[in-house]
């Protein structure tokens, strides 16, 4: 038994590497295709990029291992039962739980570590990813100089040079318009020039030789135009807007960046603050209406309490009366502007409570989904298992295909899941964990099927017909019509 155990699990890690560092390379290759045309030109280090790159890595192994673990199962599994050694196994009397209870220990292993990953690791590496993005996107084109094409990047200067060497940076035919002043037009024209960057690339100074510097100023309500003449001329051009900068690691934080132990802390303070809202208005409303609006109906006074409290009654209605129409219409006045401030500010609790609790949903919604995912991975291991028995091939094209297929399918529905629950349709754990149960029962159907010696494919060729016989139906009455 021990020998059988370590064959299936010697034969695992081979086609899960493999493929994770597909799917980990394909991945890749998407987010550079996307984001690559944003990158070039921006003058960016390499470090900066490969740092980038690592930080999104974290969402792309939370994708690659629960595929990887499926595409896995099913190889392996397709491979005992297309060399016969799964016929073997069973004529040896061991059953599919004998022998697949270390691949499931594997699952909970697998388990277990993206659980730590999604709620730890992942959303640290999702902020430092989206602040190392602003960074990026803040960050203007770099300093760049092209013959015979005017350059605007740098604000209040326009420049023109007629050749510019790449190895010395000395250039030719300089022509600056310089717009910094509104009320002055300058003209600096150069037979040649050189750039010499100062300062680590914040500064950049552009040395003129040979040249004229024409400026038409206006004072006093007239124009005057000079014209200078220059041997050497010193330009200072501020380039710290083309520089890359780090901003601060911290600050604000969405639900995809903050882990899930401060997740579950800002949803206990969330539901706290709803308590106190609805505290609030419970007061509001008991001050107004008084003892009316209570839990119970409210014992029958003893006819002495009954009868003072009559009195009473009948005795503000003179004063009532007493009151002079501007008076009456004041105190009506008063009241109508108090019930006015009073279903505003109840309102305003209202609407408090509803954008705090879609709030915290959106965190609970996240707070499921990363143990959803890292759940996942057993479901896969016990669903990789009898499907890779049943189709008995081992193959990369029908194990990735059925694998592709099982998976995209766990994957809409999970964010389909995850967006009913964000608007409020369905609760955060019933959106998140749908799939899971959803995939698990199907998982522990084909488990049962394959352990009974029982064949997968009939379920499957049975509702494959009645869609078949249903479609053929459909299409005879339409034709009738």
């Amino acid at each position: 038994m021990k020998r059988l155990h370590r064959m299936t699990l010697g034969m695992l890690p081979g086609p899960f590497l493999g493929w994770f560092g597909t799917l980990m390379f394909l991945l890749i290759m998407q987010f550079l295709i996307k984001y690559l045309p944003d990158l070039v030109g921006k003058g960016l280090p390499l470090g900066v990029i490969l740092e980038l790159i690592s930080y999104n890595l974290a969402y792309m192994v939370v994708l690659a291992v629960p595929m990887a673990t499926l595409i896995a199962m099913i190889m392996t599994f397709g491979r005992l039962a297309e060399s016969n050694a799964y016929q073997v196994i069973k004529s040896a009397g061991i059953s599919l739980p004998q022998l697949t209870w270390p691949l499931l220990i594997v699952g909970l292993v697998l388990t277990g570590a993206m659980m730590y990953f999604n709620n730890l690791i992942l959303p640290e590496a999702n902020h430092r990813a989206r602040n190392l993005w602003i960074d990026i996107q803040r960050k203007k084109p770099g300093f760049q100089l092209q013959p015979g094409v005017f350059y605007d990047g740098i604000e209040g200067y326009s420049i023109l040079v007629q050749h510019r060497d790449p190895e010395t940076d000395s250039l030719r035919d300089v022509t600056i318009y310089d717009y910094r002043n509104s009320g002055e037009h300058a003209v600096l024209k150069a037979q040649r020039g050189l750039l010499q960057p100062i300062a680590g690339g914040r500064f950049i100074d552009l040395i003129l030789e040979d040249g004229e510097f024409h400026r038409l100023r206006r004072l006093e309500g007239q124009e005057r135009y000079e014209r200078l003449a220059f041997a050497r001329y010193r330009l200072r051009l501020d380039l710290s807007d083309f520089v890359f900068t780090r901003s601060q690691e911290e600050g604000y934080r969405t639900d995809r960046t903050t882990p899930t132990p401060q997740m579950l802390a800002l949803v206990d303070s969330m539901a706290a603050e709803v308590q106190r809202n609805r505290a609030r208005i419970r007061q509001l409303l008991l001050r107004v209406l008084g003892d009316t609006v209570s839990a119970a109906p409210a014992p029958e006074p003893p006819p002495l309490q009954r009868a003072a409290a009559d009195s009473a009654r009948q005795a503000t209605r003179p004063a009532l009366r007493g009151l002079s129409e501007s008076q009456r219409a004041t105190l009506y006045e008063l009241a109508l502007q108090q019930t006015r401030r009073l279903q505003t500010e109840i309102e305003d609790l209202q609407r408090s409570i509803q954008w705090t609790e879609r709030r915290a949903d959106r965190y609970r919604v996240e707070i499921h989904k990363k143990f959803s995912i890292a759940v996942a991975c057993l479901i896969f291991v016990l669903i990789g298992m009898p499907l890779g028995l049943s189709v008995r091939r081992g193959g990369l094209g029908l194990a990735g295909g059925l694998a592709l297929a099982i998976f995209l399918f766990y994957w809409i529905t999970l964010v389909q899941g995850e967006k009913l629950a964000d608007r409020g349709y369905l609760t955060p754990w019933i959106g998140m964990w749908l799939p899971n149960l959803v995939m698990g029962l199907l998982g522990v159907a084909l488990f049962v099927y394959v352990s009974f010696d029982l064949r997968v494919t009939r379920p499957l060729t049975w509702l494959t017909c009645k869609l078949k016989a249903l479609r053929h139906a459909l299409s005879r009455s339409y034709a009738h019509r």
